[in-house]
């Protein structure tokens, strides 16, 4: 009788633990599907990125961020503090061992300065800006987030290219005359950031036309996305387009606007480029549309002594200076004045909100596309001259000004000259764009500071490139 209770409570435990198991199997059924339908739908078998960044937020978007460089960069700058920290102790034990020495004694006030700036001040120095190259990515957006790093930037273990291709801010806060808050210097690295828009540019039709798309390009190169991929589509070119004017007409002429593609430009026409139009689209260089204007610029005399003429500038070099490069805004008069003393003159140039490239060109002068963050493609010591005006002034940090003079001292020839046109700052600044200019200690040719506004001065200088024979 016993023997038969027992084996009824045993099946009828046995049923419930079936059960027990069933609903779990179920369960677990359930959970499984709904795991491959999230997967699924986050776009795993799709490969949908963003679905992905969506369906996971922040933390599951730094894949292609380099967490072995990153850790490197850390174990460099706790390798420095630890190996500060091991020499103060060492110097302090070794005082304790000679205190009595050391209290009837003294130590010159200069050499404990010595002592602070070599021992202490560079080390720390040292790892503070080491700290601060380390680059977390920056989440951006609101609730579907994403995670952005500046581009490669942890891929590098090398110090200076890190800082060469760390974004250059803008002094002051300030937008600068490309319109961005910061310059990129370029290897290419800053494509990566640019994914979307490279793809876009690269997406057109093998043999067909481009699409009328330079400003986008321009756009790609101004942020740090230079030299751009080449491309297998035809140029497009104004539908009406006329042949040039002769060259002893063009180079004091306003050219054609038949020959400009206007389509990208707030103005159509040549006309509206005027400088009392106040919607021309463009800010630097007022009236160098304006050739009435432009003939009398570094021709005539002026009220500023920063107003440096030609003939003096080649009086200095006579007969020497054959070749050279403006590196500015504008329309290409200084290389049409140059052009006059038979000197030839490269402008650089970008189409910022009005056809400077175009109109250059057309006067029958040399343009030269390139950004302010791109090493010039000149050999070394080639150039007779180097002239600048109205392209930098008191916006630009100092370490990219650093980058751009040595880029210029590398391709001017030993003897020759770089002019620095109308540079300006603020008054506060001044020292420390001086200490840029004269640190290659070129000899003094012309040297010129005068006030421009209440809190802003006006800088011109021409320098002398020493020999520096080896």
């Amino acid at each position: 009788m016993g023997e038969s209770v027992f084996c009824s409570r045993k099946c009828r435990l046995g049923r419930v633990m079936g059960c027990i198991q069933l609903v779990l199997g179920s369960l677990v059924i359930l959970v499984s599907l709904s795991s491959l339908f999230r997967f699924y739908s986050a776009g795993f078998f799709l490969h949908d990125e963003d679905i992905c960044r969506h369906f996971y937020g922040v933390k599951d978007v730094y894949d292609s961020f380099d967490l072995k460089a990153l850790s490197s960069r850390v174990d460099e700058v706790l390798d420095k503090m630890e190996s500060l920290q091991d020499k103060i102790e060492l110097i302090v034990q070794d005082m304790e061992k000679n205190k009595d020495e050391l209290e009837k004694g003294s130590i010159p006030k200069l050499e404990y300065k010595r002592f602070l700036e070599e021992e202490v001040i560079k080390p720390l120095y040292s790892a503070h800006i080491a700290l601060r190259q380390i680059r977390l990515p920056r989440v951006e957006g609101n609730g579907n987030m994403t995670v952005k790093e500046d581009p490669l930037i942890n891929n590098f273990v090398i110090e200076e290219i890190r800082k060469y291709i760390t974004p250059k801010e803008n002094r002051h806060k300030k937008v600068n005359i490309f319109g961005t808050q910061s310059i990129y210097n370029t290897i290419g690295h800053a494509c990566v950031s640019m994914k979307k828009e490279l793809e876009e540019y690269m997406d057109y039709d093998i043999g067909s036309y481009c699409k009328d798309d330079w400003n986008f390009a321009q756009k790609l190169m101004i942020n740090g996305c230079d030299p751009l991929p080449r491309r297998r589509c035809l140029t497009r070119a104004s539908k009406l387009y006329q042949k040039p004017y002769p060259i002893n007409e063009s180079l004091w002429r306003i050219p054609d606007g038949r020959n400009v593609r206007w389509s990208n430009y707030l103005c159509r026409n040549y006309e509206c480029l005027s400088s009392k139009n106040p919607k021309r689209g463009y800010t630097k260089c007022s009236g160098c549309f304006e050739m009435e204007k432009e003939e009398l610029k570094w021709v005539t005399n002026s009220s500023l002594p920063v107003d440096f003429l030609i003939k003096d500038v080649l009086a200095v070099k006579p007969g020497e200076i054959r070749i050279g490069l403006d590196f500015g805004i504008g329309t290409g008069t200084f290389a049409a004045r140059m052009r006059e003393q038979n000197v030839t003159i490269i402008s650089t140039a970008l189409n910022l909100g009005a056809p400077f490239s175009e109109t250059i060109a057309l006067r029958g002068l040399i343009p030269l596309y390139v950004t302010l963050n791109q090493r010039l493609p000149l050999f070394d010591n080639t150039m007779d001259l180097i002239h600048t005006a109205g392209l930098m002034d008191g916006w630009i940090d100092l370490q990219l000004l650093d980058y751009i003079l040595f880029d210029w001292d590398r391709v001017l020839r030993p003897g020759g000259l770089l002019w620095i046109d109308r540079f300006f700052c603020n008054r506060t600044d001044l020292d420390d764009f001086m200490y840029m200019f004269l640190q290659f200690r070129y000899k003094k040719h012309k040297w010129s500071i005068a006030p421009k506004a209440k809190d802003e001065v006006y800088l011109s200088a021409l320098l002398e490139k020493p020999p520096r024979s080896l």
